[in-house]
């Protein structure tokens, strides 16, 4: 017999929030990554992913062409779906997180972007906390795109079938 959190998790519903939260998530925050670093550095796509992968395998990332842009787009939907996940879970405990979901959700957004850049990314191969001060594509793909597009649509997808 499962606890109530993994009934909760496992339903229709909650399947259904989780996956669209997730997927919207994954979809807007990749999307902002491509354009900012193509505009800003003219990078291609698959160099975006590439450095998504370079969290589990380092710099060799860079020298796996598509077999690691594949990679990391797979990683970064797989974060998309979990933080979608944690979002859910943390609503069932704590029912304000749906009751304000703009001002919770866009919260939650600037939480994921500190714990990806000060806990996940110093303790994956990249090693090293990225630098904000001077760094235009970091700020909007981080605390500016994580408000919009990462937090807030997780929040509201989640109210939606919440209700």
């Amino acid at each position: 017999m499962g606890t109530a959190a993994t009934i909760a998790a496992t339903s229709p519903r909650a399947l259904l929030a989780i996956f669209w939260a997730g997927l919207a998530c994954g979809v807007l925050d990749i999307s902002q990554a491509f354009l900012a670093s193509w505009l800003l550095r003219g990078s291609r796509p698959s160099r975006v992913l590439q450095s998504v992968a370079s969290g589990l395998l380092g710099p060799e990332s860079f020298k796996g062409g598509a077999t690691t842009a594949a990679l990391g787009a797979v990683l970064h939907f797989f974060i998309a779906f979990t933080v979608a996940a944690v979002f859910y879970l943390a609503s069932r405990k704590l029912p304000f997180l749906i009751q304000r979901p703009v001002l919770w959700g866009m919260i939650y957004g600037e939480l994921v972007f500190l714990f990806m850049n000060y806990v996940v990314i110093p303790l994956s191969a990249i090693h090293r906390v990225p630098a904000l001060q001077g760094n235009l594509g970091l700020i909007l793909t981080g605390p500016i795109g994580h408000l919009f597009l990462v937090g807030l649509p997780i929040a509201l997808i989640v109210r939606r079938y919440s209700i």
